[in-house]
């Protein structure tokens, strides 16, 4: 890669890394991650972002539906070059050329071929807090990725990592706020209603939660949308 060609990756990269943190939610955030990984990897295609939690994959973000599929096949067969990417702290998993045979995952990649994929790689959004799942780049045709791919894919990656956990993040603080907010309302409705002290207004509602076996943010919702406690007399 020429002295050009780096400035012009890492002007991207900037472009990229100030893209995905002016996203308004965690969904945009990750589709805007996979958008930039066909734009700036050479050779992709298509791009996803998977995660999976006890060996059941869900697909958070795609610009293909033969990503959706691959995933949906390296879940059925239990393997496969992002599967293992998504649970193993490895900096990428990649299958060169589809064609040939795969000593590694010989199960997917006999479905893959039937899908049209040529190659991929797969990358581990990794930050020091979480595993948050794996970036998947796809290719039509065999060995479609050089090095270079393999090193953009790589800082495309940590870059998309740190931008995924804050997106999560903010979305968590917002959520944890929001639920706050109407914990304090729910307790002043029933303060008013049932004359009682703050601590006794809080109690009823987790009692109310309790004894309906419903998680104590579907009373306070309730509480808050019709001034009912639920059950109650």
């Amino acid at each position: 890669m020429t002295g050009e060609e780096v400035e012009e990756y890492a002007k991207n990269l900037a472009h990229m890394a100030r893209d995905l943190l002016a996203q308004d939610s965690v969904q945009k955030t990750l589709d805007r991650i996979v958008e930039h990984a066909v734009s700036l990897v050479d050779g992709c295609e298509a791009a996803g972002i998977m995660a999976v939690q006890e060996n059941r994959v869900q697909t958070l973000a795609t610009t293909s539906d033969v990503v959706r599929a691959s995933d949906r096949m390296q879940e059925e067969v239990g393997e496969g070059p992002c599967f293992d990417a998504a649970r193993v702290p490895h900096e990428v998993y990649r299958i060169a050329d589809m064609t040939e045979t795969v000593t590694r995952w010989p199960r997917y990649a006999a479905e893959a071929r039937q899908l049209g994929i040529g190659s991929m790689m797969g990358f581990l959004l990794y930050t020091e807090d979480d595993n948050l799942g794996a970036l998947d780049i796809y290719s039509s045709r065999p060995n479609a990725f050089t090095l270079a791919s393999e090193n953009i894919g790589w800082m495309l990656a940590s870059h998309a990592a740190v931008a995924f956990s804050s997106a999560r993040t903010h979305a968590q603080l917002h959520a944890a706020m929001e639920s706050r907010h109407n914990i304090g309302e729910a307790i002043g409705i029933v303060m008013e209603r049932y004359k009682l002290d703050e601590d006794q207004a809080f109690a009823v509602l987790r009692k109310s939660s309790q004894d309906k076996n419903v998680k104590l943010r579907e009373i306070v919702r309730t509480i808050t949308e019709t001034g009912e406690i639920p059950g109650a007399r």
